[in-house]
């Protein structure tokens, strides 16, 4: 796609009500300084130093194997779980290195929720799935875990299909449905951030239209980060874009500017469609 195509996709979402509003004084949320990350002895991010603001949404993308994912799970050491992997660099969240001593694992993935590319429910019912973190975390009054299921469902945009169905099985649901669930199951932890993984990549148009309608709703009171290879998605709901390749990042900034006047030509050819 053209340059000129994605200007006017950033001029479309302005009509719409979607251009970032500059907000005074925008905290950083993660600060990321020199990460490095290694996969045994295949190093898969060399050095990138990334900063995500509060309360926006920021856009990972790039080429198949570029390290995007890789990333994007070392900002709730999701990576811990495969075995051999190593790391150097500071990953800060609020000021503090969350790769330290000390961290627990258990509250980090609590504050930073994550939704991955396939939806995943639980072979139980709607109810069972969204007040599951909650009951692990001890939360055992009914009364409090049905206002937790309807709140986390209307902010997944999800209540008014599924509140006469919450007893049926979380399976029956449509995909789209289900990546909102899986969304709704990340926010019952009250977290602070939420990490999407391609949330959209297996769903048809008008459940992808929902998708980027929410994220762009819960921006308002969450830090998002979002890998996706849909460019024009990445130009809809992000308010800033980190361009990878080949473990490396190549560019980062506000989505308007990295997508009509980037600075790198690598970056240039990759919008305008010359590789990737």
């Amino acid at each position: 796609m053209s340059t000129l195509s994605y200007s006017a996709i950033i001029s479309e979402r302005s009509l719409n009500g979607r251009e970032p509003v500059t907000k005074p004084n925008v905290q950083s949320k993660f600060v990321v300084k020199g990460m490095s990350f290694w996969y045994g002895k295949k190093q898969a991010l060399f050095d990138v130093s990334l900063t995500i603001p509060e309360r926006s949404v920021m856009a990972l993308i790039g080429p198949s194997g570029c390290g995007k994912s890789t990333f994007l799970r070392a900002l709730n050491r999701m990576n811990d779980l495969i075995e051999g992997t190593r790391h150097t660099g500071d990953v800060q969240l609020d000021g503090v290195d969350i790769y330290s001593r000390g961290v627990n694992l258990v509250d980090l993935r609590r504050r930073v929720g994550m939704v991955f590319q396939k939806s995943n429910p639980f072979p139980k019912s709607v109810f069972e799935n969204v007040v599951y973190g909650p009951r692990v975390a001890g939360v055992n009054n009914r009364a409090k875990l049905h206002e937790i299921t309807e709140r986390c469902l209307r902010g997944a945009a999800l209540w008014d299909e599924v509140k006469d169905r919450l007893n049926d099985s979380a399976l029956n649901l449509s995909g789209g449905q289900a990546q909102r669930l899986c969304i709704a199951r990340a926010l019952a932890t009250d977290p602070e951030v939420l990490l999407l993984d391609e949330p959209a990549s297996a769903l048809d148009p008008a459940s992808t239209a929902r998708i980027e309608d929410l994220i762009f709703e819960l921006k308002r009171d969450y830090t998002i980060a979002i890998v996706t290879h849909n460019m024009q998605q990445a130009a809809r709901v992000s308010d800033r874009t980190a361009f990878f390749f080949e473990g490396r990042l190549i560019e980062s900034g506000p989505t308007d500017q990295l997508y009509t006047r980037p600075q790198i030509q690598k970056t240039q050819d990759y919008i305008t469609g010359r590789f990737g």
